[in-house]
């Protein structure tokens, strides 16, 4: 078949998108194409309106609207104002909310240090973080940051860096997944999960 140059064009715009390789773009690109419901159309107005209004909140990092800088969790009377949760994205932020069990504000770090893929103290918002350490007055920073290898080198890092301007840092606590069994558990949650146990 021959090719099509705007067709490769959408196919290799939606391919730099996460999580999508290939054949995922291919198909979404096709399915874009071949609706005749104007779902192109109202993909790309929404497309263009988010990257008209959306924006990162020059406060805490996290997506906002340019007309609510700093963002509605930043501006928030009721939250915690001396409680700040270093997560790695956005998206973190949304999931924490979700379970409406954070009372504080948020720190978007954006990433953790991957050597492999060249980003480093300086790729990330540590200066920023801080910073609001002193000007927000943080009694605690919960570091809310992934259990793989690099994410925990960040923990560490940002621990240490805490700790040492006179702040509590806290993990969040690991533990075996509700509604699941323990011979189905690994090894390194099983031991976090005695490690951090609580009384009943």
């Amino acid at each position: 078949m021959k090719h099509l140059l705007p067709l490769d064009d959408l196919i290799a715009a939606l391919e730099k998108l996460p999580g999508i390789g290939k054949r995922s773009a291919e198909r979404m690109a096709f399915a874009l194409v071949q609706n005749r419901d104007g779902l192109a159309r109202k993909l790309a107005d929404a497309l263009l309106v988010a990257d008209e209004q959306v924006n990162t909140c020059s406060r805490c990092g996290s997506i906002t609207v340019i007309k609510e800088n700093p963002c509605a969790l930043c501006t928030d009377g009721k939250r915690a104002t001396g409680l700040l949760c270093v997560v790695e994205s956005p998206g973190d932020i949304m999931k924490i909310e979700s379970c409406n069990g954070f009372t504080g504000r948020y720190h978007v770090l954006g990433g953790h240090l991957s050597p492999a893929l060249g980003k480093g103290v300086a790729d990330l918002r540590v200066n920023e973080l801080l910073s609001r350490l002193q000007s927000e007055n943080i009694q605690e920073v919960l570091v809310a940051l992934g259990t793989d290898v690099e994410s925990e080198a960040t923990a560490s890092y940002l621990a240490e860096l805490i700790t040492s301007r006179g702040v509590k840092a806290s993990r969040l606590a690991f533990g075996i997944p509700s509604g699941s069994a323990i011979e189905y558990t690994d090894a390194t949650t099983l031991s976090r999960a005695i490690q951090g146990r609580q009384a009943l």
